[in-house]
């Protein structure tokens, strides 16, 4: 589980690195506290933050269920395509928020496979 464990680590470090771009967007375009919008660059960083949470949210409970079914090397591998997916999605978000896609693609596709084979294992052991 060290692996799910390191996964787990990065994906909290990944939110708190965006949470620091946040501060420093919200600084470099003067946008006091506590509004949020006022400079459209300073809203796409805004919106990366808030939507790397709404999906940690799903992400970290898929990751370590499955983790407990599956094999943890390979949830975790899961789990780091899902980090990249997000700086992925950070970069082009921020340059261009229409071409947001791919990112959001290789973020989210590994949180639902995750929770496909938490659900998978929960079924096989309540069978069992």
């Amino acid at each position: 589980m060290a692996w799910i464990d390191l996964v787990t680590l990065l994906a909290l470090i990944e939110y708190f690195v965006f949470a620091s771009a946040v501060g420093s967007a919200r600084e470099r375009y003067g946008i006091k506290a506590p509004a949020i919008a006022g400079n459209d660059v300073f809203e796409r960083y805004f919106r990366v933050h808030q939507n790397t949470l709404e999906l940690l949210i799903a992400f970290i409970p898929a990751l370590w269920m499955a983790g407990h079914y599956w094999n943890p090397v390979w949830v975790a591998a899961i789990g780091a395509v899902y980090l990249v997916g997000r700086v992925l999605y950070f970069q082009a978000y921020v340059r261009d928020p229409s071409k947001r896609s791919l990112g959001y693609s290789v973020s989210v596709l590994p949180v639902g496979v995750l929770a496909i084979a938490a659900l998978i294992g929960v079924v096989r052991a309540l069978i069992s």
